[in-house]
């Protein structure tokens, strides 16, 4: 997995890479604490259920928005450190005030100020690890959404001992509130899609019983010294005024990434930089120069970004509902049953970005899309093939969790190398892949209920099928973007070397 060099690298960088990978965590930490606790959430604000999944709107709306805020501070390392500090500051600072929410509407904003630092850290920790390694990051790119996927493991898992067993608002009508009915709706709800909301009926008037304040304080604590380590690099980088002169860099300055080597030059010549460098998406996608990047280097961006929108809906809609379709005909599962299903498919996905790591030392980043979208398919063939047989759907369910668990890293990986790594690809294949699991998911929502049961499982095929088909397309277009930067090489990304040796 590591050789000489990339354990030579991995040492020199090893205090930013964990930086990154922390700050990851604390993305898996804010994302998955939300449906576990919104019932208790509902009893804090009063309000009905159909009023407190709003806040799932409001959180994943905002991760959209701060996906793209995070490709702002793509230009300097510096700027990156600023962001990342104020983002995971900002996720302890939510975690501390949602317990002082008792409005639906002022949970809702808080919610949302915790959506635009998710997505800030989404597009920024893939963007900087991407550019410290290079060539060498397909590796630490699977480390990275393993940790992700750890602290989404580990939310849920702190706030259960917390969550409320009966109905957390007493009155005369409550008395005897069952917690099997709570479980049935915790399974039941989902970001973007209330399943028959109305047929649950819950008091928002009365003495609320809660103890979920305690598991937000524990996570606040737990994420305290992620903002923490943050600031220390940007200390020891030499960055922010708190810090006084600037320190030695971690890295010789032929060694550091671009962005830190630029954040290293003298006034002059990082405007002269500057000036020949995107300043937005709309610019990076053009290219560097407009006359002289090919065209194909628009289109490597575009279906990039569809395939992870196909992939990462197939995450979000899955995940959304296959607790709602296992409880239906034909499977007709029993709730607490059924319940296990959500818990194997983030376990699995958890699971594949773990043995991810070492495979993808050995393989290629396209190898492993190609098998991940293959297996894809497959998975969706075989339960649909027995679609009321309660083991395929927990063996099929394992298995799409492990195809889908590295296929955002590796794709991200491959989409860089192709382009070269010019930095922007990164907060387009980010913004696509939140687009795709915000919209496919409502898109499924939409129609769960019709009468076809197997609707379910062939939306899921459909979109696989799309994204390999777009993928293969990707690689024709990635032949052709080869023989047209060969055969015509631009003028774009020649700096002269003495530009970027540190300015003592």
């Amino acid at each position: 997995m590591f050789d000489d060099r990339r354990w030579g690298l991995f040492k020199r960088n090893l205090q930013p890479t964990l930086t990154l990978w922390s700050a990851f965590c604390s993305f898996g930490l804010c994302m998955a604490f939300l449906g576990p606790t919104l019932l208790d959430l509902r009893c804090q604000t009063h309000s009905s259920l159909q009023q407190i999944t709003w806040v799932f709107f409001a959180q994943n709306f905002c991760v959209l928005v701060g996906t793209i805020i995070g490709g702002a501070f793509k230009k300097t390392f510096s700027c990156s450190l600023s962001a990342l500090f104020v983002s995971t500051l900002l996720i302890s600072a939510v975690f501390s005030i949602i317990p002082f929410c008792n409005n639906v509407v002022i949970l809702a904003f808080v919610l949302a100020v915790a959506g635009l630092a998710m997505g800030c850290i989404d597009t920024i920790a893939n963007l900087q690890l991407v550019r410290i390694y290079q060539k060498d990051s397909p590796i630490f790119l699977q480390v990275l959404h393993f940790s992700v996927g750890f602290g989404a493991f580990l939310s849920p898992m702190i706030a259960d001992p917390f969550l409320s067993e009966t109905n957390c608002i007493k009155n005369n009508l409550t008395a005897n509130g069952t917690a099997s009915d709570l479980t049935h709706i915790r399974n039941s709800l989902v970001p973007h899609h209330m399943v028959n909301e109305t047929q649950f009926d819950l008091p928002t008037d009365g003495l609320v019983i809660s103890q979920v304040s305690y598991a937000f304080w524990i996570m606040a604590l737990i994420n305290l010294p992620v903002p923490v380590a943050v600031l220390f690099l940007m200390c020891k980088q030499g960055f922010g005024g708190c810090c006084g002169k600037k320190s030695t860099p971690l890295l010789p300055a032929e060694e550091l990434p671009r962005d830190v080597q630029m954040d290293r030059l003298s006034p002059g010549q990082e405007k002269a930089l500057r000036a020949k460098e995107p300043d937005g998406l709309i610019d990076c996608l053009k290219g560097l120069h407009l006359q002289e990047a090919p065209c194909t280097f628009f289109v490597v961006h575009v279906i990039g970004a569809v395939v992870l929108f196909m992939t990462d809906g197939i995450l979000g809609e899955y995940s959304g509902f296959v607790y709602t379709y296992a409880v239906e005909n034909p499977l007709a599962m029993e709730p607490r049953v059924a319940g296990y299903l959500n818990s194997l498919f983030w376990a699995s996905i958890t699971l594949g970005r773990l043995a991810s790591i070492p495979v993808s030392g050995k393989l290629k980043p396209a190898t492993m899309v190609f098998i991940n979208l293959g297996g894809m398919i497959g998975t969706f063939v075989l339960m649909l093939c027995f679609p009321a047989s309660i083991i395929c759907l927990y063996v099929g369910t394992g298995l799409l969790g492990f195809f889908l668990s590295s296929t955002f890293p590796s794709m991200l990986a491959y989409t860089e190398d192709i382009l070269n790594y010019q930095g922007c690809a990164t907060t387009v294949l980010v913004t696509g892949a939140g687009v795709g699991e915000f919209a496919l998911q409502m898109l499924v929502g939409s129609v769960i209920q019709l009468s076809e049961t197997d609707l379910f499982l062939v939306c899921g095929l459909t979109f696989s099928c799309l994204a390999l088909l777009f993928y293969l397309v990707l690689l024709l277009v990635h032949r052709l973007h080869s023989h047209l930067t060969t055969t015509e090489p631009t003028k774009t990304g020649t700096i002269e070397e003495s530009q970027f040796q540190y300015q003592s």
